[in-house]
């Protein structure tokens, strides 16, 4: 039996607003041409669908006189689906400012595209039925972090990906205490720290050298980056357990979230402290997508026989 059959489409486009505002500058958005807006929004019509372009795209590609137009908040509202178009750092920022508000249908026209599952070319063939409630569905929780100077909440952010503690331009190794669940872990120096989710483990996280996850897997990694002791290995732990990293020796440290929000520098004594946000970020996929055809693709992995 097919899902649910959505009656008003947001289509969201490529951009990354630096300051968090909902107008994005053309020269941040220089990324997807009016054609391929309207290809999208013109499939999403042959299902049956009203389509709502987002602020920033629209106006950049100059299709805000033929559709309506919505900002972020608005789509939340009056919306019940959003469309994606682009890779996967313009999903995780429309992941952060939706989850817990729309499900999401990632369109690839990025590079690698994790976690946008259709091909542009794909669109007119993948999408309408889609939209029409043939689909699956899976949700992914995202991380809360916070950074407290003396007990005090400096800055907060979601990250859908990861959270990661590193140095900036200065050598040398920053240290760091790690806790789990009040309990301690390590005093680690290394030139960093990833705390990522399984949705992260392909991202950032893999190239450090951590293990990849499957989505449904309810873990999140704990992943060195290039450790003075090679003893420190990834760990994984349960997504419900509470983290706490200490900065005890800095060297210019800083804070990112999903490698789009971060904070610097982190001080001495400051703390991050990092646990499950109550929003989910809910993916739909294509019938029959599977987890493991993604990987085979998008790492190049030797096909075989299917």
């Amino acid at each position: 039996m097919p899902a649910q059959a959505f009656q008003h489409v947001a289509l969201i486009g490529k951009h990354l607003p630096k300051n968090g505002a909902e107008g994005v500058p053309a020269a941040q958005a220089a990324a997807l041409p009016p054609g391929v807006v309207r290809h999208v929004a013109q499939c999403i019509e042959q299902a049956g669908c009203k389509v709502s372009l987002e602020t920033g795209i629209a106006r950049h590609t100059g299709l805000d006189q033929d559709y309506p137009v919505l900002g972020l908040k608005d789509m939340a509202k009056h919306c019940d689906v959003a469309v994606v178009v682009g890779g996967d750092g313009t999903m995780l920022n429309t992941a952060r400012q939706l989850a817990g508000h729309l499900p999401l249908i990632g369109i690839n026209q990025g590079r690698l595209g994790f976690m946008t599952d259709i091909a542009l070319e794909q669109v007119g063939n993948v999408l309408p039925p889609m939209l029409q409630g043939n689909y699956s569905e899976d949700a992914r929780h995202l991380l809360h972090a916070t950074v407290l100077s003396n007990d005090e909440v400096v800055f907060e952010s979601l990250a859908l990906n990861d959270v990661t503690i590193n140095r900036e331009s200065t050598s040398g190794m920053i240290e760091l205490r790690v806790e789990v669940d009040g309990h301690f872990v390590y005093n680690q120096r290394a030139d960093g720290l990833i705390v990522a989710t399984s949705t992260g483990s392909t991202a950032y996280a893999l190239s450090a050298g951590g293990a990849l996850m499957h989505p449904s897997v309810a873990g999140w990694i704990l992943v060195p980056i290039a450790p003075h002791t090679l003893s420190n290995r990834p760990i994984v732990i349960n997504e419900k357990s509470r983290i706490s990293i200490e900065v005890v020796n800095p060297r210019d440290a800083t804070a990112n979230f999903d490698a789009q929000a971060h904070y610097a520098p982190l001080r001495q004594g400051q703390r991050v402290e990092i646990g499950r946000s109550r929003q989910a970020a809910r993916f739909l996929h294509p019938l029959h997508w599977n987890y493991f055809d993604t990987l085979r693709e998008k790492l190049h992995w030797n096909k075989g026989s299917a």
